[in-house]
């Protein structure tokens, strides 16, 4: 105390004002006592000593000028308060600020290493009290600045992380309650990884976490994206790794505090109609926001009960647990890796990312050298873009298992998870099941359709032609008939004279018959049935239509026969199971006895 003493009385000289002064900038040998105040250039901050609620004890800070109620946005020394109103902040010629209390002790100090001939003192009008040589206003140049010390108010233009060079880590921590403003049980950061994310720490154990930058926004934020009152930047320089956000309109008040609540993160906006602080956001926002809820390997849904479901190929690890709703233990994998014998990826979409803490980033890689750098290494359980901006670019790999994950409706981004190959090959056959039945149902309905008015018409019509050339010349209709006619004849001799070892099967309108043509193309000869009230014409009108519904997945129409009563439909063979055995057997099961009448009857 005794240098102490002899620094005060070479720097007795001090400048007393009144309780307000219109001013922003002390000088060295210069002092501001309980009841004296600086304000910023714009008029926006003040700082001075107060005490917060009813209390007594006095705090040194920065609150808002011309807000009604005090609003504080910086406290010096918060866990150290005066117990009277004799505090004294002086600017000392070492280039450092010194708060004293009554008897001269130190209650508060910085401890600014670098050397100063004229250090100076200024509030600017962004909230942030700057320590600088006097004629040096550059920030890369303070001496100390309150910025690098945040309380629990994250302003704009301030920087939230850390600084390799000056060993800064920048982080918000909570007032106890707003009557103290000594450090509460929460903190606001950057967690340090390979692939960084801001997370909200309850004393030791995580709270929240934000989800990593991806170039657009924080995935598991997706309303830090773009909006109309503010924007985030994230910086990663190799020096310094920092999150800062910027308002739209300059002139707008908005913060961020961290609150010793179960509302913990709040951005707010000043509005001057209502003279009152607007909530904008807020986190966490829902159920699925805190940290860890469903465990590992499971995914959380606010729109879903119950509200965490265990991701394809894993199961509840402790079944019981799950069932009474604690998720916490997560979920197993029903199928182990077996790392170079096969395993591949499942795509999940809109999710937020896992926690970060185990993972490894290059920037330069391409998502398909991605894919390729984990499937080498058999720790590696996911993969995706580290940047989603533009087309995606660069590399992340998590190893060890997947915690924290959520879905989103929209707004979140796709990650690969690593599965066993039996895994991959469940995935597959129900998404190639999906990608063939939904186009056969829409197929079968328009067939369906076609077959109905075509069943109707047969009905309505008893009318019968002796002579198929007689009746096309007299319609006209002869040589618009894109098909070639069979002759009996050549039909009959193909088929063994439609012989019972030729038959192939019979349907409601009449029989098939399997013949070969005289070029050695093997045929399907359908018969039309005697009994049919079916005319020529509208035989030749269902003929142009079957010709025209002609798909790759239906046997192709050659041609037909007419021929006195005779009417008959020839058709290219197709050997037994010559389908794909696996579309034929899902479609049978599905559409049964319809499947029968098209492919066969028709």
């Amino acid at each position: 105390m005794g240098i102490l003493g002899v620094l005060l009385f070479a720097e007795s000289l001090i400048w007393f004002w009144g309780s307000s002064v219109a001013v922003d900038t002390v000088y060295a040998s210069q002092s501001i006592s309980d009841g004296e105040t600086l304000v910023s250039s714009g008029g926006t901050f003040e700082l001075g000593f107060f005490s917060p609620g009813n209390l007594t004890d006095r705090y040194l800070g920065v609150w808002y000028k011309n807000v009604p109620v005090r609003t504080v946005v910086w406290v010096a020394n918060r866990s150290k308060p005066l117990k009277d109103s004799s505090g004294t902040l002086m600017v000392v010629s070492t280039g450092n600020l010194v708060l004293l209390s009554q008897n001269t002790s130190v209650v508060w100090s910085t401890n600014s290493m670098k050397q100063a001939q004229k250090p100076v003192l200024q509030l600017l009008d962004s909230g942030n009290l700057v320590l600088r040589d006097n004629g040096n206003g550059s920030p890369d140049t303070y001496l100390w600045q309150s910025f690098d010390y945040p309380s629990d108010t994250f302003l704009p233009d301030m920087k939230i992380g850390w600084d390799a060079n000056s060993s800064l880590e920048r982080h918000l921590t909570s007032w106890m309650s707003p009557d103290d403003p000594s450090p509460g049980d929460f903190t606001w950061g950057l967690e340090r990884s390979n692939y960084p994310e801001l997370v909200a720490w309850q004393g030791s154990n995580k709270y929240f976490r934000s989800g990593p930058w991806n170039g657009l926004r924080f995935s598991g934020a997706p309303q830090s994206g773009a909006n109309p009152v503010f924007s985030y930047k994230f910086i990663n320089n190799g020096i310094e790794v920092y999150h800062t956000f910027d308002v739209e309109n300059k002139s707008q008040l908005v913060r961020i505090v961290v609150n010793q609540s179960t509302s913990l993160w709040e951005l707010s906006t000043w509005n001057e109609d209502s003279q009152s602080w607007m909530l904008f956001l807020s986190v966490p926002k829902d159920y699925c926001d805190h940290y860890g809820l469903c465990g590992a390997y499971s995914k959380c849904l606010t729109d879903k009960l119950p509200y965490c479901q265990c991701l394809k190929g894993f199961s509840p690890k402790y079944p019981d647990k799950w069932n009474s709703n604690d998720w916490s233990q997560g979920c197993a994998r029903d199928k182990l890796l077996s790392c170079n014998d096969g395993d591949g990826f499942i795509k999940y979409t809109q999710m937020k990312l896992p926690a970060t803490t185990y993972t490894w980033v290059d920037g330069s890689l391409s998502l398909k050298d991605c894919r390729t750098r984990c499937l080498k290494n058999c720790s590696c359980t996911a993969y995706t873009n580290s940047d989603i901006s533009g087309k995606g670019s660069g590399c992340v790999l998590w190893f060890k298992d997947l915690i924290d994950m959520r879905q989103f409706p929209s707004g979140g981004q796709d990650i690969y998870i690593r599965m066993s190959a039996s895994e991959i090959g469940k995935s597959n056959r129900k998404l190639l099941i999906t990608a063939i039945v939904i186009p056969a149902i829409g197929l079968l309905a328009a067939m369906l359709t076609a077959l109905y008015f075509v069943v109707r018409s047969r009905m309505k019509s008893g009318e019968r032609t002796e002579n198929a050339t007689e009746v096309l010349e007299k319609e006209g209709t002869k040589d618009d008939l894109e098909l070639p006619l069979f002759d009996l004849i050549t039909l009959a001799k193909c088929t063994n004279n439609f012989s019972i070892e030729n038959k192939l099967g019979e349907g409601g309108f009449g029989p098939v018959y399997k013949g070969t043509l005289v070029d050695g193309r093997e045929i399907a000869v359908k018969r039309l049935s005697t009994i049919s009230r079916q005319g020529l014409k509208e035989f030749m009108n269902e003929v142009t239509l079957i010709a025209k519904l002609q798909h790759r997945n239906l046997v192709k129409l050659l041609g037909c026969c007419i021929q006195g009563e005779e009417k008959m439909l020839v058709y290219e063979y197709m050997a037994n199971k010559s389908l794909d055995a696996f579309i034929f057997g899902n479609l049978v099961t599905i559409f049964g006895p319809h499947l029968n009448m098209l492919f066969i009857l028709l």
